[in-house]
């Protein structure tokens, strides 16, 4: 068991070494949040499953804190009203659960974050078409499939995995460092805590 542990570690430490081919992606997905940030705009990011927890957990980190002790950031994970989230499924289709929300929510000054480890995902790919429609600033996460959804974002941040653990492990670092610099660029004066 112990020798299995070692493999899964030294794999996930592999796929994230890859993932560093990757960091002007990341900058790029950086600036687009810092540029809607500093015009007022909100962050809005949503995915299925394992992704709907990444969601939740990026949002969480931006409009609670993540090391600094600042203002709340306006993010929102379009993953946690299971009243609108079954609603809208029942009404109209698990595929419209994100983009019906987004329809009454984005503006042009918001960001929509789609995560999907599989990059196919049909409810995040609709709803990104959508923001891109509304004239906002549209990112995804994804793995290695990066055809369909590359369409409709402005910045693509693609793990280079197939293996859904392991991209759900990059996307979780992904956000973590996402959050981290804004919070150092947005709030320069404000200490560690």
């Amino acid at each position: 068991m112990k020798e299995r542990i070692r493999n899964l570690i030294e794999d996930s430490i592999r796929v994230k070494e890859r993932l560093i081919a990757n960091a002007t992606d990341i900058v790029a997905l950086v600036e687009c949040v810092i540029a809607v940030l500093r015009k007022g705009g909100v962050v809005y990011v949503f995915g299925n499953g394992g992704s709907a927890a990444d969601a939740q957990h990026i949002a969480a980190e931006l409009s609670g804190r993540f090391l600094l002790d600042r203002r709340s950031l306006p993010a929102i994970a379009l993953t946690t009203n299971t009243s609108t989230l079954t609603a809208v499924a029942n009404d109209y289709g698990f595929e419209e659960v994100f983009s019906r929300q987004l329809e009454g929510l984005i503006t042009k000054k918001d960001i929509a974050i789609g995560i999907t480890t599989s990059g196919k995902s049909r409810n995040v790919i609709k709803a990104l078409k959508l923001a891109r429609e509304k004239g906002s600033t549209t990112a995804a996460l994804v793995g290695e499939y990066a055809k369909e959804v590359i369409n409709y974002c402005d910045v693509v941040v693609s793990v280079p995995s197939n293996n859904t653990a392991r991209v759900q492990e990059c996307h979780i670092l992904i956000g973590h460092i996402v959050c981290e610099l804004v919070e150092k660029e947005l709030f320069k004066n404000v200490k560690l805590r």
